[in-house]
């Protein structure tokens, strides 16, 4: 896969992870509302406030916009000038239904359609490394004179790396199981069976499912029932009770729930996958350092993100100035 169909390949697993039902929500997901990240967030716009009644803010790779909520909570009902870029359209979307007040841009980071200077704060939260640390460049371009940039980064290594890691194992290991399509034959041919048809396809198709159900049963005892947030275990459990009782379903019901769920699998590992690849070691971060210096920024704080009682960091902070 190109680099640009890798890229349209990551906007639309984040596009099917915005529309799902529980999207919403979701902003609070992969760390985002993690009570560290919130006090990180909460803390600095209140030191912000304490000097400027309305900076101008952009978030980069926003989603559906956990850092303006949390602007707002130290703003109140002055928020400030708020623009938030995505390259999903879903969530800029969804977060323009939520928060009817806030711009919203649909592009990448390393190619953003505002002019220079426009803004005196410039903030991603788990966001810039997707589109690459040259995409500072850009993000530079797009600040005032004396604009801030402020960053949380993925840590390689941290508590959120992990678990999106455990979760990339787990769904490659259900994608490999064949489950879905196995179950979607299984379906197909046992209510044909109801109507009727002959019954050999519907015994042959539950035979290749029967290993596939073995295969997802350890998977749920090797990574936990919480594993991949409960899509595992759930997936398992359903497929089950509608085998038990497929006589009070209907077909199509069955049919789109699973074709849905199969591409909720495939958009997870492509999210888990982008998640990891973008995810910074410490070398990475001192490279990042070294290139915002060299860049005439003043590097005010640069430093992991610690969690009172875990050993692992959640993140990379890094915040300059022009």
């Amino acid at each position: 896969m190109n680099e640009e169909s890798a890229k349209v390949a990551v906007a639309d697993s984040w596009n099917t992870y915005w529309q799902s039902p529980h999207a919403n929500a979701a902003y609070t997901s992969n760390g985002a509302g993690h009570p560290s990240v919130l006090a990180f967030w909460n803390d600095y716009f209140r030191e912000v406030h304490t000097r400027e009644d309305s900076p101008r803010i952009i978030d980069i790779a926003s989603g559906n916009g956990a850092v303006v909520d949390c602007a707002k909570t130290v703003f109140a009902e002055n928020l400030p000038d708020f623009t938030c870029l995505d390259v999903s359209s879903a969530a800029i979307d969804l977060l323009k239904s939520r928060l009817p007040g806030v711009n919203g841009v649909i592009a990448d980071a390393k190619t953003i359609p505002l002019d220079s200077g426009m803004f005196d704060l410039a903030t991603s939260q788990f966001g810039l490394e997707y589109a690459g640390l040259d995409a500072l460049d850009e993000v530079i371009r797009i600040l005032s004179d004396k604009g801030e940039l402020v960053l949380l980064l993925h840590h390689r290594g941290g508590s959120i790396y992990a678990h999106c890691h455990e979760g990339l194992e787990a769904i490659r290991e259900v994608r490999a199981s064949q489950f879905i399509s196995h179950s979607i034959a299984t379906f197909d041919a046992g209510f044909a069976s109801l109507k009727g048809d002959d019954h050999s396809d519907y015994s042959a198709a539950g035979n290749k499912l029967a290993p596939a159900i073995t295969a997802m049963g350890a998977i749920i005892d090797k990574y936990g029932v919480n594993v991949v947030d409960g899509l595992v275990v759930a997936l398992y459990r359903d497929v089950r009770t509608i085998l038990s009782r497929m006589s009070h379903y209907h077909p199509d019901d069955v049919s789109d729930w699973l074709h849905k769920m199969q591409e909720e699998v495939e958009a997870y590992e492509g999210r888990m996958a982008s998640m990891c690849e973008a995810a910074i070691d410490s070398e990475a971060f001192a490279a990042l350092r070294q290139s915002i210096s060299d860049k005439s920024l003043e590097i005010v704080k640069s430093e992991a993100l610690e969690v009172p009682g875990e050993q692992s960091p959640i993140a990379w902070v890094l915040v300059a100035r022009k």
